[in-house]
């Protein structure tokens, strides 16, 4: 069996990550085995321990980086003096760029993050509901500056989640028109219902 191969600017333990998530995207992160992941990369089992402490430990890094990826964007969004319309839309287009970009890391964090251990299921559950309460502060600000309708902002934030995630399901198609249209017309549809 061969060495794993790295890319360049990448390690092996990046090699890993990237078949992890998607094997474990296929499969489930229960239904895939050590082995599996091996086999897919023409190595033995046991070298992987040269690399990971356990498969738990995989899942643990693909959540907690992607949480960490939208937690930064969300922080410089936060941050910035632009205006709520302007923070919303941008925030849109993160998501749909992210699904585009790290299909197999955001859909594995999005499925199978009940499947940490219970510590960290508790601290990914704090960092996702801080995530939120930050996009429903930009809601709540957008309303009290009368550039969105008085509506629910959870429900507005839970809205535009489950609108941006349900990209997945065209994923299969992204081929079919460019990134950049799919945000045109999502940013679009989705601050149509909310913007006075």
């Amino acid at each position: 069996m061969a060495k794993i191969k790295t890319l360049a600017n990448g390690s092996k333990k990046d090699v890993i990550l990237k078949n992890a998530s998607a094997l474990f995207r296929k499969k489930g992160f229960k239904a895939t085995s050590l082995r599996e992941l091996a086999e897919t990369m023409d190595i033995e089992a046991p070298s992987l321990y040269n690399h990971i402490d356990s498969k738990a430990a995989l899942l643990e890094e693909i959540c907690f980086g992607v949480a960490k990826d939208f937690t930064e964007y969300m922080n410089t969004i936060i941050g910035s003096k632009e205006s709520a319309v302007d923070k919303l839309s941008k925030l849109i287009r993160f998501h749909i760029q992210k699904i585009y970009t790290d299909f197999d890391n955001v859909f594995v964090s999005n499925h199978e993050w009940k499947q940490l251990s219970k510590k960290q299921l508790v601290e990914f559950l704090i960092q996702r509901k801080a995530y939120e309460n930050a996009f429903v502060e930009i809601i709540n600000d957008g309303v009290k500056k009368k550039l969105f309708k008085t509506l629910h902002p959870q429900i507005t934030v839970l809205t535009i989640l489950s609108a941006v995630r349900g990209l997945e399901f065209l994923h299969s198609h992204k081929n079919e028109f460019s990134i950049e249209i799919l945000e045109e017309n999502m940013v679009q549809h989705l601050l149509t219902g909310i913007i006075k």
